[in-house]
């Protein structure tokens, strides 16, 4: 009996850890355009992402979904007629755990366009994306690919674009927690994304 119970509790660890280092690579492995729902303080998104364009890029954004990281963080940058910013920190204002900075897949041939969804990185580093995400909220040509690598779009908006609009005119200051000029004064959060069943995508 004793071994029994040993056994379904390593069987049980090995689940948590295999939940816990889960790899988008291996959710809907052959759905080129899975479809996610962020939930918001403000209500609901869904987007559509595009793995047949970006691989590298949907796969990262997947793993942060399944492991949960997305779950309770801030809409930490909203910007008027430009974009809105998530996925880098905890409603407590800790950042949250990156993974290993990915390939820019910018030259993809998807442009900033309004609605459409893409990584964050560092001004001087273009393969220094992690988990922060951004939505544009109008034609940001100025975020392509020209003479330097640009922000690589790996989605867009399908659902719920009127909820961006909404966030988009809250009012925003400077955040002494995160040393940011346009964070929301009001705290808005992602309750949690969700990764939809293919049959119901």
């Amino acid at each position: 009996m004793f071994r029994i119970s040993l056994l379904i509790i390593s069987v049980l660890m090995s689940f948590q850890l295999l939940a816990a280092n889960t790899k988008g690579q291996y959710i809907q492995p052959n759905n080129l355009s899975p479809k996610v729902r962020i939930e918001t303080s403000m209500g609901n998104v869904i987007i559509q992402l595009d793995r047949y364009r970006a691989k590298i890029t949907v796969d990262n954004f997947l793993g942060y979904v399944t492991r949960g990281q997305y779950d309770k963080t801030l809409v930490h940058r909203v910007e008027e007629g430009y974009l809105i910013q998530a996925g880098g920190f905890m409603t407590n204002y800790q950042e949250i755990e990156p993974d290993t900075p990915i390939f820019n897949e910018s030259g993809n041939g998807l442009k900033n366009k309004e609605a459409t969804i893409a990584m964050a990185k560092q001004l001087s580093d273009a393969h220094s994306a992690t988990s922060q995400f951004f939505i544009n909220l109008n034609d940001n040509s100025n975020l392509d690919p020209g003479v330097s690598w640009g922000y690589a779009v790996f989605g867009e908006v399908i659902e719920g674009y009127d909820i961006l609009e909404a966030i988009s005119q809250v009012e925003v200051g400077y955040s002494e927690q995160l040393g940011y000029p346009t964070v929301p004064k009001k705290m808005i959060t992602i309750n949690r994304v969700v990764i939809l069943d293919e049959d119901k995508a």
